[in-house]
């Protein structure tokens, strides 16, 4: 039991801190995303700053939403205290994830690294909302360990930004690659290790 409080706990550490980092960033530091669309040197199409910009704004949003209605939702003691709050708080997650999604759409053309960037955001776009509604379908048939095993798969993709500029530094700062070129590594390797990830953690709950 402590280990899960421990690992929770962690776990509600990195969702605060994140969150509090990607909207003091976005908000308050660089509401204009200079540092972020400097890298942009190779759009095919034409980037509406303006509209970009607030499109952006509602993608940050969301996705802070989702990650906090996520992390909520996987504390047992808010489940046993109500059941009710629980499922509401699950519709909160599935709307933010779906406008997350929506917005992603439409800045995947004007992806940092070109159309083999978009083409993995286009991907993403369509596992993401798969998997949540797979968790939706699951719990409405009242198979709730496959419902939570289909959570911790969706919930990982909450993550991606933070997977995407981890790879991207590592690439770019560690093996001297360009941007662009760690950014396109960084949007698939995160797929990947987001897909790979849950898995684990399942299997790990199944043992234990």
């Amino acid at each position: 039991m402590k280990k899960q409080i421990t690992g929770y706990a962690l776990l509600a550490g990195v969702c605060i801190l994140f969150v509090l980092y990607a909207l003091a960033k976005n908000y308050i530091v660089d509401p204009g995303a200079e540092g972020f669309l400097i890298h942009k040197t190779e759009l095919t199409r034409e980037l509406n700053l303006p509209v970009w910009l607030n499109v952006m704004y509602i993608h940050v949003a969301f996705a802070c939403i989702a990650m906090l209605a996520g992390l909520l939702n996987f504390s047992n003691r808010f489940f046993e205290k109500s059941r009710k709050l629980h499922r509401i708080n699950g519709y909160v997650y599935i709307v933010s994830v779906l406008l997350v999604v929506v917005t992603s759409g439409y800045m995947a053309p004007h992806a940092t690294g070109g159309k083999v960037s978009s083409m993995g955001f286009n991907l993403l776009n369509l596992i993401w909302p798969a998997i949540t509604i797979t968790a939706l379908v699951h719990i409405k048939k009242k198979r709730i360990l496959q419902h939570r095993n289909w959570m911790i798969r969706s919930y990982a993709f909450c993550f991606t930004n933070m997977a995407i500029h981890l790879i991207t530094t590592l690439f770019h700062q560690g093996f001297g690659f360009t941007y662009s070129g760690s950014y396109t590594i960084g949007v698939y390797g995160a797929i990947a290790l987001l897909l790979v990830i849950p898995e684990i953690i399942i299997r790990y709950l199944r043992r234990k």
